[in-house]
């Protein structure tokens, strides 16, 4: 089932638009248009959380495209105990976590086919494309898709999608406290890829363990300063 060209219920005039909510119990109870609206309301953001765990467009697709079916079949378990959106982005987390756990098992090597382009594959539609790269972005990037699998999810969704620690840790299954962990030893590599990608020493003293902490740019436009890295070796997880 593809939800390329799902287009959504119409509203009367002075109608509020049904919640998210109702567009689920609706769809459980047999309207083919609720859960196409449901999908325009959320596909560019849970895409963008996708692509920036997974950090490869395809996958991220397959992966947003996976979650879709499994919240189509699997709508009428939710019982409303989270928002919508917080149901369906862990949906996505899930479906990215386990096909890079997947791909980290049973690497592969693409193979290149000419005969098929960006606007052949299936899934859902990309959003607009932002502006083009600056070279600190890209570094951002890299240093994102360098991090342990479980960091790069937690960071994505608080310091790049702006969710709170509470949220995201519903949306990852796991506790606020391992949120915040995850979060801070995120950032702590991050600022250590940061500083290599960008040539720079690192501040690491006569000790070779003992490494200062940085700045990583956040989703508000300023930055959040990571704790040392010493911290952040004490768990891997």
């Amino acid at each position: 089932m593809a939800f390329r060209d799902v287009t959504p219920g119409e509203t009367g005039p002075g109608d509020a638009p049904p919640s998210d909510a109702a567009l689920v119990h609706a769809h459980v109870a047999g309207d083919p248009e609720a859960f196409g609206e449901l999908v325009r309301r959320h596909r560019d953001r849970l895409w963008a959380v996708a692509l920036r765990t997974i950090g490869d467009r395809e996958e991220a697709a397959d992966a947003v495209q996976d979650a879709l079916l499994s919240a189509h079949r699997a709508a009428a378990n939710f019982r409303g105990d989270s928002a919508v959106t917080t149901w369906l982005h862990r949906i996505v987390v899930n479906a990215c976590l386990d096909r890079i756990r997947r791909r980290q098992a049973h690497p592969t090597v693409p193979l290149p086919d000419g005969n098929r382009s960006d606007d052949d594959r299936p899934g859902i539609p990309e959003p607009v494309a932002p502006a083009p790269d600056h070279d600190a972005a890209l570094l951002v990037r890299d240093a994102l898709a360098a991090l342990p699998v479980e960091q790069r999810a937690a960071i994505v969704l608080v310091d790049v999608q702006g969710f709170g620690v509470a949220e995201a840790a519903q949306m990852l299954g796991i506790a606020e406290g391992t949120v915040k962990s995850r979060c801070a030893r995120g950032r702590a590599r991050m600022a250590l890829a940061l500083r290599e990608l960008r040539g720079a020493p690192s501040d690491s003293g006569h000790d070779g363990n003992r490494t200062g902490g940085g700045d990583v740019p956040s989703r508000s436009g300023g930055t959040v300063t990571s704790p040392p890295a010493g911290r952040e070796r004490r768990e891997q997880r």
